[in-house]
């Protein structure tokens, strides 16, 4: 059984009496005993004066992208500033009284996935003003020894994506505190509470926790296995299955062929991976209450599986197979999604000039020398 970052905090929690404490948490911070970790420390006589939430709330139950506004906790009467409002970055006041800052939230181990960025905005407020700061370590979901994808080129740096981070960067949330306070002069006073008996090769389902859905549409380690791809599709007009009963494993849109789709991409011949035609209907999001076609990820050999080299092979087939159809989504200022989600405008622009997307990706996936080797230094886990 792997223990968290937390439960060594819990036993330790005498060192930490008299601080004034501010948590970043959220519905995932909790004890072995699914016990929320603010009941917790309090009950065990700690001064909690502050809670900061990241997207999707103190609990977890506010969709993806919608703004959160401050609010105060019904249980414990402590205020709690949301860090996915009008702003994501605290303000020096909220800091004020506080003396540690303590982070406890399940990561999902994808550069696009906003906790992380929480607690780099949190980190760097930090370091400004002095304050102590503490990371609970947690798993990374997905393993901690697989790197994929390009590495994000900072003219397209967002709250999605920073830190020229690759998509799978492999990497707990200590290490990457870690990461991001030696490469980028946090100059904060960074404390990584290691876990217990965790290996760097470990998927969740390996380390005795029980899954608790970082997010609304992250309800399983098999979504967790192809997130790191399937998120493409969130930047164009195609279903990521968002409201359906299997997010971002389902994916599709009314206009697909599905049998047509399916042929080309058995022909690519992926690792670890299985490809079955479906039928859905989102009851949200894009497409809602249409039926859709597409296919199903099977994830057979998920040591094997390239989540990242499959959702690309995926787009580029089905621009192949359809397209008058397919379209990228355009944001109001003009950007497209895919380019934030990719940290690049060069995926978008290949497959535009219909060069083969494979030879793209492990290019870029050639040029992470300079990545491994300033991650190395800050991992925990041997």
């Amino acid at each position: 059984m792997v223990h968290t970052g937390l439960m060594e905090f819990m036993k330790n929690h005498e060192d930490y009496k008299g601080l004034n404490i501010g948590l970043i948490i959220n519905h995932t911070s909790v004890t072995l005993n699914m016990q929320m970790s603010i009941d917790a420390l309090l009950a065990s006589g700690l001064n909690v004066t502050a809670i900061f939430s990241p997207e999707h709330g103190l609990r977890g139950q506010v969709k993806e992208g919608e703004h959160i506004d401050h609010q105060t906790d019904g249980r414990s009467g402590l205020p709690v500033y949301s860090l996915y409002g009008k702003n994501k970055t605290p303000k020096e006041e909220w800091f004020e009284t506080i003396d540690l800052l303590v982070f406890d939230i399940q990561d999902l181990g994808v550069r696009f996935y906003t906790y992380i960025y929480t607690l780099a905005n949190t980190m760097k407020l930090a370091g400004r003003l002095g304050k102590k700061f503490i990371v609970c370590d947690r798993p990374n979901p997905i393993s901690g020894n697989r790197i994929e994808g390009n590495r994000l080129d900072l003219q397209y740096a967002s709250f999605i994506g920073n830190y020229q981070l690759p998509i799978r960067h492999g990497m707990t949330v200590g290490e990457l505190a870690k990461y991001f306070n030696n490469g980028y002069g946090f100059n904060i006073d960074l404390t990584v509470i290691p876990m217990k008996n965790w290996k760097r090769d470990m998927w969740f389902d390996d380390t005795g926790l029980s899954w608790i859905p970082p997010s609304p549409n992250a309800p399983s380690i098999e979504m967790a296995q192809v997130y790191p791809g399937t998120c493409f599709f969130e930047g164009t007009n195609v279903s990521e299955g968002r409201g359906t009963t299997k997010p971002f494993e389902w994916v599709g849109a009314p206009w697909i062929d599905s049998y047509k789709w399916k042929q080309q991409l058995d022909a690519y011949d992926l690792e670890g991976v299985l490809f079955r035609e479906v039928v859905f209907q989102p009851a949200t999001s894009k497409y809602n209450g249409e039926t859709c076609q597409g296919v199903h990820i099977h994830v057979v050999d998920r040591d094997r599986f390239k989540p990242v080299e499959t959702a690309s092979a995926m787009i580029e087939t089905l621009k192949s197979t359809h397209p008058d159809s397919f379209e990228w989504i355009q944001l109001k200022d003009t950007r497209y999604m895919i380019d934030l989600i990719l940290g690049t405008d060069e995926f978008r622009l290949n497959l535009l000039e219909k060069k083969p997307i494979q030879e793209w990706l492990h290019l870029q996936e050639s040029l992470l020398d300079e990545f491994i080797e300033k991650r190395e230094k800050v991992l925990m886990y041997r």
